[in-house]
């Protein structure tokens, strides 16, 4: 499957236990949202390095639906909100994080929203051959009279949506950390109990913002470079985090 079949993925349990009281029932109006253009074919989901349903991806596709069972485990009956961050750069968080929230998407009681805040390299606009043309999250955060659907886009995968990060920003923590932001997520979170968001953070190393945008999240999910990342740089990175939301932390070999 071009690159993606020389990733190795595998999974480290990290924490156990449930979060919180039951949400309502999920509203299955969002589960049957449209489609704008349609869904990707699997060869289309091959060129964009996607987990898809057939056989053809099967060992990968498993794998990701290993990480989804567990962080299920974790939250009981409510949805959450998941941090993926790399414990350094070219780890392929950006590539677990995206094909994380697909596999959630590939259940149909349940929808995936993917917001891509590395500030400084966003690229899952690019993953997906999206154009944001009415602009991400920067520009909602600083204008948010344009609405948050405006930025809210179809990627060809059923039931998933992204957010971009809209402008490329240097100091990001103070959107991160800002009252506007934290009111965002609740928002997304809040409003269909059958939504499931995934955050794309920045790598550990080198910025405050990964553990700026833990304080956010309900679940962190650590990407190791399979032979890349010494064992002391991932123990250095686990503990940035609160131990009781570390999900587990992936091996992976594709950047």
């Amino acid at each position: 499957m071009n690159k993606m079949a020389a990733d190795n993925i595998e999974f480290d349990d990290m924490a156990s236990g449930r979060h919180g009281d039951a949400h309502t029932a999920p509203g299955h109006s969002i589960a049957r949202m449209r489609e704008e253009g349609g869904a990707l074919a699997p060869i289309d989901c091959e060129r964009k390095r996607l987990i898809h349903r057939e056989d053809s991806v099967r060992q990968h596709s498993d794998a990701f639906r290993g990480i989804r069972t567990r962080l299920l485990e974790m939250a009981g009956e409510n949805n959450f909100v998941t941090l993926v961050v790399a414990v350094s750069p070219r780890s392929g968080s950006s590539f677990v994080a995206r094909n994380l929230a697909t596999a959630f998407a590939f259940d149909e009681s349940k929808t995936s929203l993917l917001v891509d805040c590395n500030l400084r390299y966003p690229n899952q606009h690019k993953a997906f051959g999206i154009e944001p043309r009415s602009g991400g999250l920067i520009d909602f955060l600083e204008h948010p009279s344009r609405g948050i659907a405006s930025i809210m886009y179809p990627t060809g995968v059923p039931r998933l949506r992204l957010i971009p990060s809209g402008k490329s920003r240097e100091n990001s923590g103070e959107y991160f950390s800002s009252f506007r932001m934290r009111a965002v997520l609740d928002s997304l979170r809040c409003r269909y109990p059958d939504r499931y968001l995934f955050l794309d953070g920045p790598p550990i190393k080198g910025s405050p913002d990964a553990r700026i945008l833990s304080d956010l999240a309900d679940f962190v999910v650590i990407v190791a470079g399979y032979g890349r990342d010494t064992p002391a740089a991932i123990n250095q990175a686990i503990a940035n985090f609160d131990p009781a939301k570390l999900a587990g932390v992936v091996f992976n070999q594709s950047p």
